[in-house]
């Protein structure tokens, strides 16, 4: 007898009936627990090193050493088994020993692991469900009418209206056999059911043992075997799934004596000012393991990254063939039959890594310092040791350049990626995240002011014209601007490979008045003929007038101005842009203190517009030609010959259209007449006249058939004119 059985048979009966367990219902034996995992100890391959990619992936090194032949378990979250087993790799580095291989719990899918079972639950069956599935076992049932033992014969269904309700329900019975023959009860009224053949309990205590396991499955354990004699070094690496490691930044723009800014160089000058770029990883620690004393790299390329589910058992669909009989031998009756025959790879070159930070990198620290020294004594204030005239609260460009975080990672590139390598060793707890510098390098850079045309804005932007020559590669992310010490605004950065340049935004320019007038204008420049088409040839200029005033009476600016680009426009003033992008052409001006500029934008387009020779007019041709257009005098004269034989056409389909409106007036006056005809006296002079009347409108009528049968073979033949002529029409 199954007391667990029991107890969940009695459940399901609850959930069916809406009812509760009797308070006096006693259960055997407890619900026996799915098996618990052991306690893992800490793994003897700690994790050595990290490589965090901005695809959504990192690239983990555990190495540690082993002795003799042993396994060492690993635990991951279930979701991480899929990339596990995509990418895993196990070394033996001291070449006494091999790796055995891998191991790990099966992840058969529920459904099919339940169906393995001698009662298969796999559809959450009702009791009754469940009781038919036992047809043939022995059970005892308890009711109000006592305890029936007996072999199951199957379960069924009755409506039956139960208490004062009238209308039925359906109620679940069960059949058994008994020695006393066949017992029909209500499952609804049972208190107590017992499968009394041990095994088949033991079978529903294995599958709803199953579905409590899988319910807590969250991890599991890889056991990775070495095999071999004494102390070995051995390594496991594996990718799998982690956040997208990100970058922020801290640019800071220096201030030198008399309020004059660093950088403000005029438009003509190099970008020669030195700023001081400050860049930081943000990476996170999403796992259940500490992240200790690990070698991180930070790796700006996106290698292709997918998901497969390797871990689930895959089972391939196969046909149901039918058993293969012999057929037993019968006779066969042959008709007759007439007539018919008798009768190279290249050999890899040596690669390696090409390190930007080791002595260039420190080179580039140590300009940082000495950049910071040559900031640091025109911003000295009071209320700091050799700084008259600031508060002792804030702090200037130079001690945030001086004091602030070192960079802690050697750029490189690496192959076909570029990564950033931490020079020290970084903890990150389970479940953190940390923050680490990784940029820390002067760039050479210029303030600048920028104005986009349409942007909605009368105002330019304050802004940074960027070079990134320090020799590293800038990775999205935001910005923030210090000027001078303070705060000035964010801005946002693409990537930026080493040696490329970017502008940068960060707060608005309201200091600066901006405004735009656009015209547009078009002129014919030439007419011909081709294929008894006129083409025409115009010039199409588009001209925007900026003009900007400078209100600040002691900084100037270097304004970029961003105005839209059609490549089906050529630029013609001014005669090259200062910097050209697939959308923006960029002009670059001096905006001098308290002064205004001005800035004129020309651009030319061609056009070519084909229009029927019969709608052009020899005043629009000679108009064009008295502006400057070239009008040859052969296509002025095909135009007229043109408009010629068109009007011909015109002619006669007005001859026409005047006869139809005559016979229809005719056709009217004869209806009228009829009518008139109808009332009166075939004898009086009037119907006489009326007689004479139509006589003479019929003799029209015939006259004007042989007018318009003329007039259509006229039409026909005006139209032929100026098709033919047209045909083969090219004038210059």
């Amino acid at each position: 007898m199954c007391a667990f059985t029991r107890a969940s048979a009695l459940v399901v009966l609850a959930v069916i009936t809406g009812g509760a367990l009797p308070s006096s219902l006693a259960v055997a034996a407890p619900l026996a627990p799915a098996a618990a995992a052991g306690e893992v100890k800490p793994s003897q391959l700690p994790i050595r090193t990290i490589t965090l990619y901005r695809s959504g992936v990192g690239s983990f090194q555990r190495r540690g050493e082993v002795e003799g032949s042993t396994t060492v378990q690993l635990r991951f979250d279930t979701d991480q088994i899929n990339d596990l087993l995509k990418s895993m790799i196990v070394l033996d580095l001291s070449g006494k020993g091999r790796v055995g291989g891998v191991s790990y719990a099966s992840r058969d899918p529920l459904t099919k692991r339940l169906a393995s079972f001698g009662i298969n639950i796999a559809d959450e069956p009702s009791l009754s469900v469940i009781l038919g599935r036992l047809r043939g076992a022995p059970v005892s049932i308890t009711t109000a009418d006592g305890t029936f033992s007996g072999t199951i014969i199957g379960g069924e269904t009755r409506p039956q209206a139960t208490g004062s309700a009238t209308t039925p329900i359906p109620v679940p019975f069960v059949n058994i056999l008994t020695e006393k023959g066949i017992k029909s009860l209500n499952l609804s009224q049972a208190t107590n059911i017992d499968i009394l053949d041990a095994d088949l309990a033991k079978e529903l205590q294995r599958a709803l043992g199953a579905v409590a396991e899988h319910r807590a499955d969250r991890s599991k354990a890889v056991d990775v075997t070495f095999n071999g004699e004494g102390r070995r070094e051995v390594v496991v690496g594996y990718v799998q799934e982690t956040p997208v490691w990100k970058a922020s930044y801290r640019l800071i723009l220096p201030e030198t004596e008399q309020g004059q800014r660093e950088g403000d160089a005029s438009s003509k000058e190099r970008l020669n000012s030195k700023l001081s770029m400050q860049g930081w990883a943000i990476v996170e620690n999403t796992t259940d393991e500490d992240w200790t004393d690990v070698d991180l790299a930070l790796v700006s390329g996106q290698p292709v990254g997918f998901r497969m589910d390797l871990y689930q058992p895959l089972y391939a669909a196969r046909p149901l063939l039918p058993v293969p009989t012999v057929q037993g031998a019968s006779p066969r009756i042959f008709e007759g039959g007439t007539g018919g025959d008798k009768a190279g790879a290249p050999e890899a070159g040596a690669g390696g890594a090409v390190a930007r930070s080791g002595a260039s990198l420190g080179k580039a620290v140590r300009n940082r310092m000495e950049v910071a020294d040559a900031m640091a004594a025109p911003m000295a204030v009071e209320g700091v040791p050799g700084s008259p005239g600031r508060p002792q609260a804030m702090f200037s460009a130079g001690e945030m350049i001086e004091y602030g975080a070192a960079p802690q990672a050697t750029a490189a590139d690496t192959g076909e990626i570029f990564e950033f390598r931490l020079d020290h060793p970084v903890t990150v707890e389970r479940q953190r995240s940390a923050m680490l510098p990784i940029i820390g390098s002067p760039m050479s850079g210029r303030r600048v002011s920028i104005f986009t045309v349409g942007s909605g804005s009368s105002h330019p932007m304050h802004g940074v014209e960027l070079l990134n020559d320090a020799g590293i590669e800038l990775l999205p992310g935001p910005i923030a601007v210090y000027d001078g010490g303070t705060y000035a605004g964010d801005a946002q950065i693409g990537h930026v490979p080493a040696g490329d340049k970017r502008l940068l935004a960060y707060s608005v320019d309201l200091e600066v008045d901006g405004r735009v007038e656009s015209s547009q204008a078009a002129q014919v420049q030439k007419l011909r003929i081709t294929r008894g088409m006129l083409e025409m040839t115009s010039l199409a200029t588009s001209t925007s007038v900026h003009r900007f005033t400078n209100k600040d009476a002691k900084h100037g600016r270097t304004l970029i101005v961003e105005s839209p680009r059609d490549p089906s426009w050529t630029l013609k003033q001014p005669a090259k842009p200062y910097e050209t992008t697939d959308s923006q052409h960029r002009f670059a001006i001096d905006l001098e203190a308290g002064k205004a500029a001005e800035l004129k934008v020309v651009q030319e387009r061609t056009m070519w517009q084909q229009l029927e020779v019969v709608t052009a007019d020899i005043e629009s041709l000679l108009a064009y030609r008295k502006q400057g257009a070239a009008v040859s005098e052969q296509v002025v004269e095909a135009v007229r010959r043109a408009g010629q034989l068109s009007a011909a056409i015109r002619a006669v389909e007005e001859r026409l259209a005047r006869l139809a409106a005559e016979r229809q007036g005719i056709g009217n006056d004869q209806d009228r007449l009829r009518q008139n005809m109808a009332s009166i006296d075939r004898a009086s002079p009037l119907y006489a006249k009326y007689m004479t009347k139509l006589t003479e409108q019929e003799t029209r009528i015939d006259a004007m058939g042989e007018e318009q049968q003329q007039a259509e073979k006229d039409l026909v033949a005006a139209r032929a004119a100026l098709d033919q002529y047209l045909a083969n029409l090219d004038v210059e």
